[in-house]
């Protein structure tokens, strides 16, 4: 549940609208490399972390209870368009809530934060581009034995 609860919440931001709570784009002269246009490669910190995790929720949560059951995830995918994103995002509700009807918002934002801390290998408090790849790299790895 885990890795869903945040694929979920990743999948949701990468294809509704940025929030505008995003971290500042590098200076010029100093390029994050490898982003491929995607907001969602750049460095992050915890604290960026948690913020996402908590403003996902809040657009998540369309009754604002504090819970996001899952019909209002399922109301949150309807909105986005193309049929590639709508199949993805689907899958990842499925995981999301596989293990209940629910989920608070302690509950996603101790997901986001295990996975960033996962992902922060040298754990300098930072997920880098290529920290987020090589945790994707093990994670098909795993998949693939």
């Amino acid at each position: 549940m885990t890795k869903a609860l945040f694929l979920a919440a990743a999948a949701v931001a990468a294809l509704s609208t940025q929030v505008s709570a995003q971290p500042p784009a590098p200076a010029p002269g100093q390029p994050q490399g490898n982003l491929r246009g995607n907001w969602l490669q750049a460095d992050q910190t915890r604290q960026q972390a948690q913020q996402r995790a908590d403003l996902m929720f809040q657009r998540l949560d369309a009754n604002h209870d504090g819970v996001i059951t899952r019909q209002e995830a399922d109301q949150a995918a309807a909105k986005l368009s193309g049929t590639r994103a709508i199949e993805r995002t689907a899958r990842l509700i499925e995981r999301l809530f596989s293990s209940g009807p629910t989920v608070t918002q302690a509950q996603f934002q101790a997901q986001a934060l295990a996975r960033f801390d996962r992902q922060d290998l040298n754990h300098d408090g930072t997920v880098t581009a290529d920290e987020r790849q090589q945790a994707r790299a093990a994670r098909q790895q795993e998949r693939g034995n």
